[in-house]
């Protein structure tokens, strides 16, 4: 095959995808390289326990991409013309607490406030006003999301402008704790709310992850947790056929190994394989920040930059166990059963404030404070065949092990067990003679899948103040463009961050369509006939 393209992209998932199909819509041919045996990084459903049953190998829920323009204005046509289809489950979310007491969250805010008001009437007020309050500012906080850095106002310029602004800039330093222990009263209120909080792992007493107890719950109560019918790698296929019917090429199975130099310029990559592919006008990266590095000669990036890299927090790593399973876990409450796609347990608040600590702490994780159960069978049966389930039990845990603990191999299966025994104390029918196939990942297991997911960390890295807007991941290189010329970084690194967003991605397009002397947003929004390529290179 032809070795070369327009644009080289390292690394196929979503946010690079995301990008190259961009870039294809203004008419340049792409080639995407990926090390793994299909595209999509953590988002890709594989069967990987049973023939025919669909297991999402990363994530699940896609909200936050609901608010990315790449939907909301179909730019791609990817619902359009590739049939994305998202699927909205009610109840949101099922909570079960140490004491035996639950909390179910309903599409429907006022149900809602009902469950919270069981246990405080004032904190039932307290969340229509976070949902309220919300409400007024959502669109600074998503406008700055969807906005490349230093493309626009930055969001404290942009909440200086706003009649509350000022409570958002102190409210944005804080922690989700400490919205949390400030707005509501009740520990099983506080408790579902961190439980919430957390689900981006990120450690809830960390300054700047205040946003997070507003920002998920609020995107929660619009859409619940929004799962893709069919499973996250229907996004995936979508960006695919969407790129390769504009000529472009995903190849897979070639990880990438070193930048190509033309003195100070990235005029390609080489791969495992000893290949190289030549780059005619740029070079686009979903490498993480602290591989890529290592992927040119040391003194091809400022010292500045290496303290960036080497001080950059790849973030919490995760842990967990897929289940092929012939029925849901089902919660047993006071009112009868209750199943939900998105469900789980939590401690009370002092536990999953000491778990952050304990997991930065780098102390092993031997009791079960916060768990995530994800059930999409629920409303997507097709992704498993004769009413089969399917089941992801997700945590936290640390990478590396206490000495004398033993391997990951062992300990994983062990800790796996034991989660599972503690849901059974409020799922008691999900007995293991319902478990038809159990697959368990380690933080160990996660970086081997993809070593984007650096120590099994797979929301590309803390997004606490030290590693957020224009400090992410470097300060001074937040816009995408690396200090090399020609190449250009996306993914979960670089702003907004991980999780399902396609935000890296198409922030990514907008700074390399600039600087290639397009109008990014008469691209985004043109039908891709109506476009003239311009004579221009990047810098």
């Amino acid at each position: 095959m032809d070795a070369s393209a327009d644009i080289v992209v390292a690394g196929a998932g979503h946010n690079s995808l995301i990008a190259a199909c961009y870039l294809a819509k203004a008419g340049y041919r792409c080639l995407v390289l990926d090390a793994r045996h299909i595209p999509g990084g953590g988002a890709a459903t594989e069967d990987l326990l049973l023939p025919g049953i669909g297991i999402d190998t990363c994530s699940t829920g896609h909200t936050l991409i609901r608010s990315n323009p790449v939907l909301v204005r179909d730019e791609l046509g990817l619902v359009a013309d590739y049939g994305l289809r998202y699927i909205d489950p009610d109840p949101v979310a099922h909570v079960a607490f140490p004491d035996g007491e639950h909390f179910t969250m309903w599409l429907d805010p006022e149900r809602t406030m009902a469950e919270i008001a069981r246990f405080s009437v004032a904190d039932a007020a307290a969340y229509r006003r976070l949902l309220d309050e919300y409400d007024q500012v959502k669109s600074i906080f998503t406008e700055s999301q969807f906005t490349p850095i230093g493309f626009g106002p930055a969001l404290d310029q942009r909440l200086a402008e706003h009649p509350g602004g000022r409570i958002w800039q102190r409210r944005r330093a804080l922690s989700a704790w400490d919205i949390i222990r400030n707005e509501f009263t009740s520990r099983h209120v506080r408790a579902f709310m961190l439980w919430m909080a957390f689900q981006t792992n990120q450690a809830v007493d960390v300054p700047g992850s205040g946003l997070l107890a507003y920002s998920l719950i609020y995107g929660r109560q619009q859409r619940s947790w929004s799962i893709l019918s069919g499973g996250s790698g229907r996004l995936t296929d979508a960006l695919v056929g969407y790129l390769e019917q504009r000529g472009g090429t995903v190849l897979c199975g070639k990880p990438v190994t070193a930048l190509l130099l033309d003195q100070d310029r990235c005029v390609g990559v080489r791969t495992a394989d000893g290949e190289e592919y030549r780059a005619g006008t740029a070079v686009m990266s979903t490498i993480h920040i602290k591989h890529l590095r290592d992927m040119a000669p040391r003194d091809s990036w400022p010292a500045e930059f290496h303290y960036g890299v080497d001080t950059y927090d790849v973030g919490i790593p995760g842990f967990g166990s897929y289940l092929a399973t012939t029925e849901p876990p089902a919660f047993a409450t006071a009112d009868g059963p209750v199943t939900a796609v998105s469900a789980g347990t939590v401690g009370w608040p002092e536990d999953v404030v000491k778990l952050g600590t304990d997991l930065r702490a780098g102390r092993f994780v031997t009791e079960v404070p916060w768990l995530l159960v994800a059930t999409p069978t629920l409303v997507d049966p097709g992704r498993a065949s004769g009413g089969q389930h399917t089941v992801k039990v997700l945590s936290q845990q640390v990478y590396e092990l206490p000495a004398g603990m033993g391997d990951w191999d062992t300990v994983k299966e062990q800790h796996a067990d034991r989660q599972l025994e503690y849901l059974r104390r409020f799922t008691p029918g999900f007995t293991e003679d319902k478990i038809l196939a159990r697959m368990v990942k380690s933080p160990a297991d996660y970086e081997k899948l993809n070593p984007h997911m650096v120590h099994g960390a797979f929301h590309g890295g803390d997004r606490g103040l030290a590693f957020s807007g224009a400090a992410r991941p470097v300060p001074g290189w937040a816009s995408h463009r690396m200090p090399i010329k020609g190449l250009y970084q996306t993914g979960g690194s670089t702003h907004p961050g991980g999780s399902i967003t396609g935000g890296p991605g198409r922030n990514a397009a907008i700074v390399l369509l600039h600087d290639l002397g397009h109008d990014p947003a008469e691209v985004m929004s043109a039908p891709a006939a109506t476009l003239a390529r311009p004579a221009a290179a990047a810098g």
